[in-house]
């Protein structure tokens, strides 16, 4: 008689290709990033890794440019997650009704999420130009020559990388608000009207919080997104002016691919994992606290 296979092995069977491919891919790198962190990997990519300890870290530590680029990516996240856990919201109740044609809105707000991120950063690059098309509407609106430096400018030129991430992904969450949307049940918003709750008091009453789960899903992906922005930075302002619009990711890709300086790449994305770590870790106690808050 055949052995019986155990039946504990069978999740792990179906599992097995994915995690070969996993480990290869994503945990077998992560740990070489790791100890590469502690070492010092030459321009000469033939000759192995020199162990020089936390070296690393007390360079990082003493490091001007790693702090401003990490002061970036915190206010890149704290303006574009309020907006993108709103907005989309906002339009997806616009879209969601029942009128003729609403189809065609629904397709012009998400096309720019079906649109290349590079072909969006020239097109936006050409926009925000000081002879661009913003500034000349600005000028016809006003009467006078206007040349604001959107992209050239320290002040201005991270908020104008952040406007592109707010436009490319309002359609893409609008359409996971609208999925939630069609899932409320149309008899509490009739009987909310019949308790003299109506028009944008019932999504007060109704909506936002039974959509709560969403815009905490959303608050999640939106912040993992513009923790990790790149293709923005590299296609519009290459981090500059003076390191102005330049990001902790991109300060990974500068000192990697630029400058060749991989170890020290490696021990800038390391604190850059433990931070969103500590991050997630305190966003799930708090989702833990909401969710049992709401149980009881």
């Amino acid at each position: 008689m055949k052995r019986a296979f155990p039946r504990w092995l069978i999740p792990y069977t179906f599992l097995a290709p994915a995690l070969v491919v996993l480990g290869m891919t994503v945990f077998w790198p992560a740990l070489q990033a790791f100890y590469l962190s502690f070492t010092e990997y030459g321009y000469d990519i033939t000759q192995p890794p020199v162990w020089v300890g936390w070296s690393n870290f007390v360079r990082l530590w003493q490091d001007n440019t790693f702090w401003q680029t990490l002061g970036n990516t915190l206010i890149y996240l704290i303006g574009v997650v309020p907006i993108l856990a709103i907005a989309p919201l906002i339009l997806a109740i616009l879209v969601n009704q029942q009128l003729k044609g609403i189809t065609w809105f629904r397709v012009a707000y998400y096309t720019p999420v079906v649109i290349s991120m590079v072909v969006a950063g020239i097109a936006w690059r050409w926009l925000y130009a000081e002879t661009g098309l913003l500034n000349q509407l600005l000028t016809s609106l006003t009467g006078q020559d206007i040349r604001i430096p959107w992209l050239t400018s320290p002040n201005l030129a991270l908020f104008s990388v952040m406007a592109v991430t707010i436009w490319k992904g309002l359609g893409y969450y609008m359409v996971i608000y609208l999925a939630g949307l069609q899932g409320i049940p149309e008899d509490l918003y009739e009987a909310a009207a019949i308790d003299g709750s109506d028009n944008w008091k019932k999504h007060w009453d109704i909506t936002l919080p039974l959509m709560r789960p969403y815009m905490f899903l959303v608050a999640v992906i939106s912040a993992i997104s513009a923790t990790k922005v790149f293709e923005e930075i590299y296609i519009m302002t290459q981090g500059g002016p003076r390191s102005s619009s330049k990001t902790v990711v991109y300060y990974v890709y500068e000192q990697a691919f630029v400058d060749l300086e991989m170890s020290y790449a490696c021990t800038i994305g390391l604190v850059l994992f433990i931070i969103i770590l500590a991050l997630s870790l305190i966003r799930l106690r708090l989702s833990s606290d909401q969710v049992t808050e709401t149980i009881t």
